[in-house]
């Protein structure tokens, strides 16, 4: 198959310097331009005139890295690649879903910026902007691990030969504006994530170190090579979403300040206009206008509502009872009070049948809950002080008192994968006697008459757990309580969820309580978390060689060198870790990336950085009954009801339901438990 926009051959010099010129005047990405209607958002930049300075670092960007940003022809296009489009695959929506209405939840907090990349980035509204809505190129299908269907392109084909994936992006694909998503939209999107403008470590390293050569063809053909095979290669590394050039003309070094509430042309299938950002309040999505991917399989049927409007809401107890009153659509019951005591099957919505409660047994990587010790702060930088708040934090009695018997300890970081990264590594037992031993190692030796061990020096064994979890304020009393029988002291700093996680992305945090979202991958990554060069700037001399700060020792390193807005939150340094990271992120085959995660795990547990918290097999909640849902509920993979956007609002049975509510009729009340994905040896609790 060849490709299916076909240029007449070329001298391959002839079209890079044509693609390059096209490029710095602004033309390529406006090829078959459509007109701008009146739905494009009043602060996007699609209109904006270019920047020469822009343009000319981005043009002297690919001529410095020539051997990064090739450009050939359509005739160059390999013939003998075998072209895939997850015709194969079973759709996970439903396509009789009904379109319409304006659905209702919630964000804990309003967000700092727009900006889906960048400091702040990373906070409650970005699943909206960006995980929860973009189509990225190639995407891991939710019921069919391993398998990949298509998002913005309609064929790719992998070249496990020429460790190579290439791509034909669909040629319906628009932003939000109209303009044709096209070959250099992807040629900007890697040039902005390289940026050293972009201040996002973690995307700077990704897109350099994964990508070895990006290969255009023509406006809709491109190719990545990668330094590396991988068993899941496209599914991989094809799961990310383009930026618009057109929309970043004044890209530059200063460039977060002015992006800080742009609303950027989408892809996907909801926007943001100026009208509807009501700061401090609430924000609202609405969806695009003749959708390019309302129908395309994997697509149809999801995405419903005309409107997403998500309110500010930072207090869980007021978003029950916002819920409750009719104000919102939907509401996740993850923690046992909610759902043991608040809304149960006695409260008089739910006994009506008009609020319906719900279990879902999903298998994915579970997030990684657990105390995150930030090694770069004075005592903590101490292994024995590690290990003995490992020995001193009672986390089944968390299991057990305050969740009910419904969670269950994580043995590693990595539980939910395709396999248990390490045979025999598990949490350290909550022990107050161990825990002491290994706090007088360390030199805390005396007790005080309120139980909290002192050293030499007087200062005592105290330390602050921060956490931007408000439905965690009940648990976090138990761990308190419990490590003062080991002489331990926990101070409780309970945060919103935006300035708790931008507390310990600066890295000023002693102990943080929180997770990270996993990807659903075969295997996980350790890069981000745990490699020395995402915990200090100056972890390896130019020549490669480790600096003296690895942890594990009594020294302070100097909170300069601390490298903030990076995930390795435990400022964890271990020269030979990164060794080991770094082989494991070139290793191809699935053997050989199973062999070096049990060392990586054996390390990670040795420096006592990360207190193992809990998981829970299954997600639960309730909506009111006009939300509906496909048969089933939601994917294998989903980590809560919202991420796929498989739901929809039956306008009619809406308004029923408000009728039933003012004369008091009642439907049949039920409790639905969906455990068709649930693990052999995982029980979903009973109600």
């Amino acid at each position: 198959m060849t490709a299916s926009l076909a240029l007449s051959p070329m001298d391959r010099g002839t079209l890079a310097r044509l693609f390059l010129g096209l490029f710095s005047l602004g033309l390529f990405s406006a090829c078959n331009k459509t007109p701008e209607t009146s739905t494009t958002p009043t602060t996007t930049a699609g209109t904006a005139p270019a920047s020469a300075l822009m343009e000319a670092d981005l043009a002297q960007t690919i001529k410095a890295q020539s051997d990064f940003y090739v450009f050939k022809t359509a005739a160059d296009v390999p013939a003998n690649l075998t072209w895939e489009n997850g015709a194969n695959l079973p759709e996970f929506a439903d396509p009789a879903a009904k379109k319409g209405g304006t659905f209702s939840y919630f964000i804990p907090d309003f967000p700092r910026t727009l900006r889906t990349i960048g400091p702040d980035a990373t906070g409650g509204i970005r699943p909206y902007l960006l995980d929860y809505v973009e189509p990225y190129f190639v995407h891991p299908h939710p019921n069919v691990p391993g398998a990949a269907y298509p998002g913005l392109v309609t064929h790719w084909a992998t070249s496990i030969e020429n460790k190579s994936v290439h791509y034909r992006i669909d040629p319906k694909a628009r932003w939000s504006d109209g303009r044709p998503v096209t070959t250099a939209d992807v040629v900007f999107t890697f040039y902005f994530l390289r940026s050293p403008h972009l201040r996002a470590p973690w995307y700077n390293d990704f897109y350099s170190r994964n990508f070895r050569r990006l290969i255009i063809y023509d406006e809709r053909t491109f190719a990545l090579v990668h330094p590396e095979n991988k068993p899941d290669l496209a599914a991989r590394f094809g799961a990310f979403s383009p930026y618009p050039r057109h929309a970043f003309p004044d890209f530059g070094p200063d460039w977060l300040d002015r992006f800080q509430w742009r609303a950027l042309p989408k892809t996907g299938a909801y926007q943001i206009f100026d009208k509807d950002i009501e700061k401090g309040r609430a924000i609202t999505l609405t969806r695009v206008q003749d959708w390019w991917a309302a129908d395309k399989r994997f697509f149809r049927g999801r995405f419903n509502p005309d409107r997403y409007r998500l309110e500010v809401l930072r207090d869980p107890d007021k978003a029950i009872e916002a819920f409750a009153r009719g104000d919102l659509d939907i509401m996740p019951l993850s923690t046992p009070k909610h759902w043991y005591e608040t809304l149960t099957a006695a409260h008089p919505e739910v006994a009506a049948g008009r609020i319906l409660r719900y279990t879902f047994a999903n298998r994915v990587p579970q997030p990684d809950w657990g105390l995150w010790i930030n090694c770069a702060k004075p005592l903590v930088s101490n292994l024995n002080v590690r290990l003995g708040i490992h020995h001193a934090t009672n986390f089944d009695l968390v299991c057990s008192q305050y969740f009910r018997g419904d969670a269950v300890r994580q043995q590693t970081r990595s539980d939910g994968y395709g396999w248990r990264m390490h045979p025999t590594i598990g949490p350290r037992p909550f022990d107050p006697e161990k825990a002491r031993a290994y706090f007088a190692q360390a030199g805390f030796t005396q007790q005080g008459a309120d139980g909290i061990l002192t050293n030499a020096a007087g200062q005592r064994l105290a330390f602050t757990i921060t956490t931007g979890r408000q439905e965690y304020r009940d648990m976090l009393p138990i761990l308190k309580q419990e490590a003062v029988k080991a002489g331990l002291e926990f101070n409780l700093e309970i945060l919103d969820r935006t300035t708790g996680f931008k507390k310990t992305q600066e890295k000023n945090h002693e102990i943080a309580l929180q997770a990270l979202s996993r990807s659903v991958e075969l295997y996980t990554r350790y890069w981000e978390t745990h490699h020395g060069s995402n915990a200090y700037l100056d972890a390896y001399t130019k020549e490669g060689k480790p600096t003296a700060l690895a942890t594990g020792s009594d020294a302070n390193p100097n909170p300069k060198q601390v490298h903030v807005q990076t995930n390795n939150v435990t400022a964890t340094f271990l020269p030979e870790l990164d060794r080991l990271i770094e082989a494991y992120d070139r290793a191809e085959s699935l053997s050989e990336i199973k062999q070096l995660a049990e060392k990586i795990e054996e390390l990670i547990y040795q420096e006592g950085a990360w207190v193992n918290g809990w998981k829970i097999p299954f997600y639960r909640g309730a909506y009111w009954r006009y939300v509906k849902w496909p048969e089933g509920f939601n994917p294998m993979q989903s980590r809560n009801m919202e991420e796929f956007f498989v739901h929809w609002i039956d306008l009619d049975e809406k308004k029923s339901v408000a009728e039933s509510r003012r004369s008091g009729r009642t439907y049949q009340a039920s409790l639905q438990v969906f455990d068709q994905f649930k693990e052999p040896s995982t029980l979903v609790p009973s109600p």
